[in-house]
């Protein structure tokens, strides 16, 4: 017998940069003139049956007048299309439009469709180049940064996917002028939980500037992109992988995911984890990290913002208890929380650990609440 042994050590700059900035598109273009991808020709727009009308055809008109060969690729809107099913629709018509390894993908939409896009560029032939050009105050305070991609399944929300980085990404406040309320709402969640785990300074301009940032003006919308980019940039640099500090980008999001999955989706990522926030805070505030005046305070900054600090009545807490242990954290069969620690900052348990168990009676309890 013997063993051969196979040596692939090798290091990757999975750097990108991010552009903040208004009617971008321009931009774009002039960016893939000057070799941001090589010398690719071929472009695949990935997007959703809303944004198509408002932003991507109008990006595919332009790549096809520089000369590029441009496909569009649409599918439903909504986190109900954000599955393997939808992802294999689009894998099989590029194919039959003969896209090959020689492609680029562009993302061109809201989280769901940089999600999807990513991940389908990270397995269409074994790995394309992709760029974001994100659509809304979601995408650019969750999507931007980190490369996570993924899809869901009626078993659990994002566990199938990969790490897989953009080549850029653009995020172009002007489109957030076309967003309706519920979305920007949905977008100030992730802001807020942003502000709540990292930086009182930023949470005390979200509440000083809501309502300038609520009808889009120009200089606090850049500044939120920029300080949310910053605030995750800062913790993905450290943890690309998630193997310890990057959990606490999880703030919120274990009540949160499971509530927005147990409502059919009915309640958008933002207002699902806008309830798992106020979920969150009243575990710290029983584990002795916050008061109740802390929690009252970030609770009038979510309903600021349009979002919801309740379960809905019609909300099965039974099957929303049960639903938590589809949540990434889970280890070992154990829920896990991150919890934050006052306004700004998040409880490191111990050394790297951001997360603590917590007793399914105790969560119980505190959904019965909301």
């Amino acid at each position: 017998m013997s063993v051969f042994h196979v040596e692939l050590k090798k290091v990757v700059d999975d750097s990108y940069p991010i552009e903040v900035g208004f009617a971008l598109e321009a931009g774009l273009i002039e960016d893939l003139k000057d070799g941001l991808v090589g010398n690719i020709r071929k472009f695949a727009v990935i997007t959703d049956s809303i944004v198509k009308d408002l932003y991507a055809q109008n990006i595919c008109n332009l790549l096809r007048q520089s000369g590029y060969e441009t496909d569009l690729f649409v599918f439903e809107a909504g986190e109900k299309s954000k599955t393997r099913e939808t992802k294999a629709m689009l894998e099989d018509q590029m194919l039959e439009k003969g896209y090959r390894r020689d492609c680029c993908i562009i993302a061109v939409g809201g989280g769901v469709v940089t999600d999807l896009a990513g991940f389908l560029a990270g397995t269409y032939g074994r790995g394309v180049p992709f760029i974001n050009y994100a659509t809304t105050l979601l995408a650019a305070a969750d999507a931007s940064v980190g490369g996570k991609t993924a899809v869901d399944t009626p078993l659990a929300t994002n566990l199938i996917g990969l790490f897989y980085q953009p080549q850029k990404v653009y995020l172009d406040i002007a489109t957030w002028k076309t967003l309706p309320k519920e979305q920007i709402a949905s977008g100030m969640a992730e802001t807020i939980k942003h502000a709540c785990m990292a930086s009182r300074e930023f949470f005390d301009f979200l509440k000083e500037n809501i309502s300038d940032i609520l009808s889009i003006d120009r200089k606090a919308c850049e500044y939120v992109a920029e300080e949310n980019c910053k605030i995750k940039y800062h913790v993905v640099e450290q943890d690309e992988r998630e193997s310890g500090l990057r959990e606490i980008l999880n703030l919120g999001h274990t009540v949160g995911r499971a509530l927005e999955t147990v409502s059919g989706y009915r309640l958008s990522h933002g207002e699902a984890v806008s309830v798992g926030m106020i979920a969150q805070m009243k575990l710290s505030h029983r584990l002795g990290y916050m008061t109740l005046e802390q929690i009252q305070e970030v609770s009038d900054l979510l309903a600021a913002a349009g979002l919801p600090v309740r379960i809905p009545d019609d909300i099965d807490r039974d099957a929303l208890v049960r639903k938590l242990y589809t949540d990434k954290k889970v280890k070992n069969g154990v829920l896990r929380f991150v919890v934050q620690r006052g306004i700004g900052d998040v409880v490191e348990f111990e050394k790297g650990n951001f997360a603590t168990p917590v007793a399914e009676e105790t969560a119980r309890e505190i959904i019965m609440e909301l």
